[in-house]
């Protein structure tokens, strides 16, 4: 199992910061995951940087990315 790394963010919809844990083991990721607070579902994209800390983007449905 990889390493989790929690990370706040602010909710693409709502604007409501939340945390989530992101699984640093691997390097590339996208997927959706509900806002905690308003329920909606927020596309995010995760890369690991040369110094292994996450870079999280987050989006809403939407947006093109």
């Amino acid at each position: 199992m990889g390493t989790l790394e929690e990370v706040e963010v602010s909710c693409p919809y709502c604007g409501e910061a939340i945390e989530v844990l992101i699984d640093a083991s691997e390097p590339e990721q996208k997927y959706i995951e509900d806002c905690q607070v308003c329920c909606r579902p927020i596309v995010f994209r995760v890369a690991m940087t040369p110094t292994g800390a996450p870079e999280v983007g987050v989006y809403s449905e939407d947006d093109v990315i």
